[in-house]
């Protein structure tokens, strides 16, 4: 009966986390470590489910048994009452103070903790690094040292509950004591019975259990309010990219993209920081590929993570098809350009499903067609084709291989507009080559803008952007710019133009 309850609203409380999560910008995520987040799903919501079972019954049922029974035992005789009514004064006081330490320790824990789940999460996705580089030992030791702060806080807050219970076990006893000193000289002087005091006595007895119980439940209660308050960093946290409350709506996208004096700036950012984007303008004719070149941190990544508003522009704007994309819902915005990063990352389910994140409604013909665009036929190799569940982040699958399938992903949604991100960064030339062959083709009938680190895939584009500091300093075909900007030829000549000879795993 009080179970059930409790689950409930641990599930509910889950959900709605995993829905803020989901709600929250990109540079949300940045800053919070993954696993204090996982920490907040799991562990903080336990004990709240907890204390909501358990901890608020008892404590209620047991509050309430010394109340009452603290007044029948005056009704019994006012000074025995009176007696252990200031006996157990300490008992509050040792609580009050027991709640400011406990409560101070208790945030520690839990913080630690989800401290040890990012260590352990970053140790098992980086795997691969620590035993390339013989790096298990020290991770191991930064482990331990972790575990430890974690094990020594946990022993404070056992040593807190162990001093609260000192005062618990010791007071009721001193109190009854002391009444029973009290009602003998009562009794003999004639001025209360011998039934009463048993009675007195009897009544005192029972309200045993529910004083001892207050260090545990009040330490469960604290450790409660700590996670609520938890819970509720993450809820309070301000939704800073929002759908219009009414919104525009594009029937048939043509594809045309516009960016507008787009200035960008991250929302932690100091004052004296400049700009990361400063008034960038470009215009992306429907159907028109551009490539995006520049040095390495020129905000050639950070422009195209605007597109979908992953992060939103501090000024200026983006228009799709001459309508400002904050002015769409972002499911409507995100169904109409879709991306692939050069950071290929992959979930734990079925290349189809992979694949159909963007589309799930597609037909096996265009998953087919999709995955030879980016020339990813060998997932017809796996042990159950595209029904293998390729594990965690597709790590059991080479980089090329993981980039091929979110190529294949984004071509699949059929945006009018396409974004890549230096999508083929893993591929050897000769596969380089088959998907440039086939993404021309797909380039014909939709809007693309290509981050490009290699002077073959400059050579997709119909024209190409040269980003310097932030800003578009040129914008034209890749010969014309060869032959008039020096700048744009230093770029050039620092890509990798032979590419990678062997696909990396």
């Amino acid at each position: 009966m009080v179970l059930t309850p409790g689950t409930f609203v641990e599930a509910g409380l889950r959900s709605t986390l995993y829905k803020k999560l989901q709600d929250l910008p990109v540079s949300f995520h940045d800053r919070w470590p993954s696993g204090q987040l996982l920490s907040r799903a799991t562990q903080d919501l336990s004990l709240i489910r907890r204390w909501l079972s358990f901890g608020v019954v008892l404590l209620f049922a047991n509050a309430l048994t010394i109340v009452v029974g603290l007044a029948i035992l005056f009704t019994f005789h006012w000074l025995l009452g009176l007696i252990f009514f200031l006996i157990s004064i300490p008992i509050w006081i040792q609580g009050y103070r027991f709640e400011a330490k406990y409560g101070e320790v208790a945030r520690l824990s839990q913080d630690q903790a989800g401290d040890l789940a990012t260590s352990v999460e970053e140790s098992v996705h980086g795997i691969r690094v620590l035993k390339a580089f013989g790096r298990g030992d020290h991770a191991a030791r930064k482990f331990a040292a972790e575990a430890k702060g974690l094990r020594s806080t946990e022993l404070k807050k056992a040593g807190l509950i162990a001093n609260i219970w000192v005062y618990l076990l010791l007071i009721p006893e001193a109190a009854v004591a002391a009444s029973m000193l009290v009602g003998v000289f009562l009794v003999a002087e004639g001025s209360f019975t011998v039934g009463g005091l048993v009675a007195f006595f009897a009544t005192a007895t029972v309200l045993r259990w529910p004083t001892e119980s207050i260090g545990f439940l009040l330490s469960m209660t604290l450790d409660a309010k700590t996670a609520i308050q938890r819970f509720f960093e993450v809820i309070d946290e301000p939704v800073l990219i929002k759908d219009p409350e009414v919104a525009k709506t594009i029937g048939s996208p043509k594809g045309r993209l516009e960016f507008k004096n787009v200035h960008f700036r991250y929302p932690d950012s100091k004052p004296d920081q400049p700009d990361i984007l400063r008034g960038v303008d470009l215009v992306l004719e429907p159907g028109e590929s551009v490539a995006l070149i520049g040095i390495t941190g020129c905000g050639k990544s950070t422009l195209t993570a605007l597109t979908t508003r992953l992060y939103e522009v501090s000024s200026g704007s983006i228009e799709l098809d001459g309508v400002d994309i904050r002015a769409l819902t972002r499911f409507e915005l995100r169904s109409h350009i879709a991306m692939a990063f050069e950071d290929a990352t992959l979930f734990s389910a079925s290349v189809r499903d992979n694949v159909l994140l963007g589309r799930p409604d597609s037909t096996e013909d265009e998953l087919k067609e999709a995955l030879s665009i980016a020339q990813a036929d060998f997932v017809y190799e796996l042990p159950e084709g595209l029904d293998t569940k390729i594990g965690e982040e597709g790590l059991s699958l080479s980089g090329g291989q993981r980039q091929r399938l979110a190529l294949a992903r984004a071509v699949a949604a059929k945006p009018a507009v396409l974004v890549l991100d230096d999508p083929l960064s893993a591929l050897d030339v000769d596969t380089e080559a088959l998907v440039e062959a086939a993404l021309r083709k797909v380039l014909k009938k939709t809007t693309a803008l290509i981050v490009a680190h290699r002077p073959s895939t400059v050579q997709l584009a119909d024209r190409v952007a040269l980003m310097q500091d932030g800003k578009i300093v040129a914008v034209g075909k890749h010969s014309d710019l060869l032959a008039t900007n020096d700048h744009y030829r230093y770029v050039i000549s620092s890509l990798d133009s032979a590419g990678k000879q062997i696909e990396v795993s």
